[in-house]
Order: C-alpha cells, then sequence, then structure tokens
C-alpha cells in the first residue's frame, strides 16, 4: 500500500524532502491536499543546479503530486468505478482515481449521476454491473451511495463531500445520511477522504485476490 503524503499543513521544503526519501528508496509517490503553487515550489525545490529533473506529475484536478511513472492499470486485478454527482465532487473523486493508479488498478471516473438527475445514473446501471467496487462521492444529503447499494450488489464505498448549502454543515449531513443509510452493507470513510476510500477499496480487491479470484 503507497503510504501518502499529507500535503495541505506541509511546507514545499517538507513535502520535497519526503519525495527525495521516497525516490531514495525506489518508492511511489503520492502527495495529497496539494495546492498548485505549492506544487511548483516543490519541482522548484527539486530541480537543482546538480540534480535531475525531478520524475513527478501534479494532477490539478486531484490536488495530488505523484510519481511520473505509475504501474500501469491491470483490469485483472480489478476495477473500480469513481462516480460523483457533479464537478463540486472532483476533487474528492479524482482523488480516489488517483490513489487507484497508484496502485496499479483500473479506476473510472463517472460525473454528473447525482441523484439530481437519476435518469443518467440508470442509464450507467449496466456499464456498471461490470465492475468489482464502486467510489460513491456526494455532498449534500449524500443520498448517492445509498441508491448504487440498492441497485447493484458489489461493495459500494460512500465518501462525503463538504459541498452544499448551509445545514449541510461541510459534508456532516452527507456523513450522518451515509451512516444511517437502509443499504446495509455500505462502507463509509470519513468527509472529502477520496484516498481513504481508494485503500478501503484495494483492500477488498486484494482479499479476493488472496483467495484466487484475480
Amino acid at each position: 500500500m503507497v503510504e501518502a503524503v499529507w500535503g495541505e499543513h506541509k511546507s514545499a521544503e517538507q513535502i520535497a524532502a519526503v519525495v527525495r526519501s521516497l525516490q531514495a528508496a525506489g518508492e511511489i509517490v503520492l502527495a495529497t491536499r496539494v495546492a498548485a503553487e505549492k506544487a511548483a515550489a516543490v519541482h522548484t525545490l527539486l530541480a537543482g543546479a546538480d540534480a535531475p529533473k525531478p520524475a513527478l506529475r501534479y494532477v490539478p484536478e486531484a490536488r495530488c503530486l505523484t510519481s511520473s511513472a505509475l504501474p500501469f492499470p491491470d483490469p485483472r486485478r480489478g476495477r473500480v468505478a469513481v462516480l460523483a454527482g457533479g464537478t463540486s465532487d472532483l476533487a474528492v473523486a479524482s482523488e480516489a482515481q488517483v490513489a487507484l493508479h497508484c496502485h496499479g488498478l483500473a479506476a473510472e471516473l463517472l460525473l454528473d449521476v447525482g441523484v439530481a438527475g437519476l435518469h443518467r445514473l440508470l442509464e450507467q446501471l449496466e456499464a456498471l454491473a461490470e465492475v468489482d467496487v464502486l467510489i460513491a462521492c456526494a455532498g449534500m444529503e449524500g443520498a448517492l451511495p445509498t441508491v448504487l447499494a440498492g441497485l447493484l450488489p458489489q461493495p459500494v464505498i460512500g465518501v462525503p463531500v463538504s459541498v452544499g448549502y448551509g445545514v449541510s454543515a461541510g459534508g456532516r449531513a452527507a456523513l450522518t445520511g451515509m451512516l444511517a443509510s437502509c443499504a446495509p452493507g455500505l462502507c463509509v470513510v470519513n468527509v472529502d477522504n477520496g484516498y481513504g476510500a481508494a485503500m478501503a477499496a484495494l483492500r477488498i480487491l486484494r482479499r479476493d485476490a488472496d483467495r484466487g479470484r484475480w
């Protein structure tokens, strides 16, 4: 499991030091919650006069800094669909997708399938039935994971997103709604925790692999 570096409250200098250590150990770099300006500063710090060009890639929609060369996604190891109600959930959903790609897992991102336009989700059900794990990112009342868990048999991981008007309370309403879901077996991670949802999917898929299902 790739260890993620929490970038939001680290300085560019601290992230650069961690990246140097990871690269020296031959490990994959995954730094989450990194603003574009901070990512640029990290590149500058690592690209000194006597240093090779840093082999890093910044994914702005996910706010993630990763190794530029990631494992090739192998669908035989399992397929994950990351769903979100709309582009307001994009940062969290993209973080989950990037984290899965860092582990060589195939992950498709599907936007604009929230309960406000339920017909768009229903149009995707046949394709979604073919994937192994579903990650559903939703703000407001957080209903999308419950709907998915009621329609499809795969493991569903709900990610509350801190998007919505007043009583949405920074994702707490979505978190409470997902935890109180009447759809049995729904797994829920913390607010905006796309990385955590990806790691939950990874654990599910690896357990199946240990049983010879890959």
